[in-house]
Order: C-alpha cells, then sequence, then structure tokens
C-alpha cells in the first residue's frame, strides 16, 4: 500500500539556473583524466535497435571490456532480454554486467503478468540488472498506486538483482511531475532511478537529472540509504559526461562517484571518452581509426 507524503514543488527557474552552472567547470588536467576514466567505467554501453543481431552484440560486449589498450571497462552492457545469453557469455571473465530492459520496454504499455514473464525472462537467461519502464499512463492519469505496485512487484521478483525504474522524464510534463515519479519509483524500492528509455526527442538533461538527485537526496537524509542514478539518452560527448559528473559531486557527494550508483547510459559516448582519454595522454587529437566499431 502506497503511504507517501507529498513531494515538494519545485522551482524551475532556480533548478536550471543551478543546472546550467554544472557545464561551466573548469576541470584541471590531472583531475580530467581522471574524471574521463571514471566515466568509462560508469557507462551502460547499449543496443537496443530492431536490427540487433547475436554478431553486433558479441561486438558490443568486446569493446565493453576493452575499447582499447590501457582503457577501463564499462560498468555494463545493456540489451534487450533475448541477447541477454549472447551478452553474458561474451563478457564472462571480465567485470561487465549484462543489463536487460524489460516490462514492455521502451512503452511499458502491457499488463502487469506480462511485464512480470518479460523480466522473468531477462532474469532466466542470466541478466545482472533489470532496466524496468514505469507506467507514465497511470501516472500521468494520477493513478500512483498502480505505478507504485509495478514497480514493487519487479522489485520482489528480481530479489538481490538490481532494478533502475526508467521515468521517461521528457513525457512527464514538470519538473514537479519528474520529481513526484522519482520520490514513487524509491518508495516502491527502485534501487536507480534512470531518466528515459533515449527513444523521444527529451532524453537525458542536466536539469531534469538535477531535479532526480534532489529526490535521491532527500531519501538518503530520510532513510540513510543509498540510491542510484542513470542518465540516459542523448548523452554523446565528454563534456557533457563530465558535467553530469560534476552534478553528482555536488548534489549528493563523492560516494555517489562510482558505477555502483552512478551509470550513463549511451551508444556513442564512449568512441569520444576514448578520444579524449587519448589526447590528455598524449596532447594530441588522435584519429578516429583507432576506436574499434561496434
Amino acid at each position: 500500500m502506497l503511504s507517501l507524503a507529498p513531494s515538494p514543488a519545485v522551482d524551475a527557474v532556480m533548478l536550471e539556473a543551478r543546472a546550467a552552472d554544472f557545464s561551466k567547470r573548469s576541470l584541471k588536467r590531472e583531475t580530467k583524466r581522471a574524471a574521463i576514466d571514471l566515466a568509462i567505467r560508469c557507462i551502460d554501453l547499449t543496443t537496443l535497435e530492431g536490427k540487433d543481431s547475436p554478431g553486433r552484440v558479441r561486438s558490443m560486449c568486446a569493446k565493453a571490456v576493452q575499447a582499447v589498450p590501457g582503457a577501463p571497462s564499462v560498468a555494463a552492457v545493456c540489451v534487450y532480454p533475448n541477447m541477454v545469453a549472447i551478452a553474458k557469455a561474451a563478457v564472462a571473465g571480465s567485470s561487465v554486467k549484462v543489463a536487460s530492459v524489460a516490462t514492455a520496454f521502451p512503452s511499458g504499455l502491457s499488463s502487469l503478468d506480462v511485464k512480470l514473464r518479460d523480466t522473468e525472462a531477462a532474469l532466466e537467461a542470466g541478466a545482472d540488472e533489470i532496466d524496468m519502464v514505469i507506467n507514465r499512463g497511470a501516472f500521468l492519469a494520477g493513478d500512483e498506486e498502480l505505478v507504485f505496485e509495478e514497480i514493487a512487484a519487479v522489485k520482489r521478483l528480481c530479489g538481490d538483482v538490481h532494478v533502475k525504474a526508467i521515468l521517461e522524464a521528457g513525457e512527464l510534463g514538470s519538473y514537479d511531475a519528474i520529481r513526484r515519479a522519482s520520490d514513487l519509483a524509491l518508495e516502491a524500492g527502485a534501487d536507480t532511478i534512470k531518466t528515459s528509455t533515449g527513444k523521444i526527442g527529451v532524453s537525458a538533461t542536466l536539469p531534469i537529472a538535477l531535479a532526480m538527485c534532489q529526490s535521491l537526496h532527500a531519501f538518503h537524509h530520510r532513510t540513510g540509504q543509498r540510491r542510484g542514478f542513470k542518465a540516459a539518452g542523448g548523452i554523446r560527448t565528454s563534456k557533457s559526461a563530465l558535467a553530469y559528473l560534476v552534478l553528482i559531486d555536488e548534489v549528493l557527494g563523492a560516494a555517489w562517484l562510482d558505477p555502483d550508483l552512478f551509470r550513463i547510459g549511451a551508444s556513442s559516448l564512449l568512441d569520444d571518452l576514448l578520444l579524449q582519454r587519448e589526447k590528455e595522454r598524449t596532447g594530441r587529437y588522435p584519429s578516429p581509426d583507432i576506436i574499434p566499431k561496434d
């Protein structure tokens, strides 16, 4: 049964002004090099396309484990449930986890029974993490109880397996709604709250991330529990990724600067981070040809 106090109102002007500052921070060279490696270690390297094939997934997994000599592995690869077993075999022996989208991704428009069977299939294939989509239609219709119960049911099924609740914040209409959905997902047991599926026009933005991280901060203050944050969709450059690291550090603290608590869902970001890493190491921009294609 849902018993959650009203969420605080969000001052949109103040939120956007503060969020804009995170992209203006200047990092010293050694700090920037460390931040680039941290950003790589926090990536969920993702392929969620209709054209996904076993070969494409294996290629991505090889890149996830080590794209270039000396570079760290990413945190996880994220695939559809039918590709989980292939990804598990491809990353075996490495630190890379396998995340699977589930619950009728990306729309979330199916019955709870279908959502649970979708999740169960991913778990049976060996998924280490589940990225579930919340029922945005129910949320926007004011049925918070249904949203809560579906998240809680998926978490009960997953047990110790990490559950990321995808809010699809770009569809929620306001920062107040994003804050409320974040509070609701955390109360229901989500281990991580995630901005978006990456399948709509508005995905991760710094103001959206700030609203969600303020929810995480309040939840930690109230319960003592640290839950995670994942920014996904539209993050393609090193500069953008480093702005999210600054946001996490300043809003939540250094303890969250860890792949267990912070992730970036991306498909092309890794390439730019690797190029910037080489530039910081050698002092010159390398050829893009050093990056393997997946």
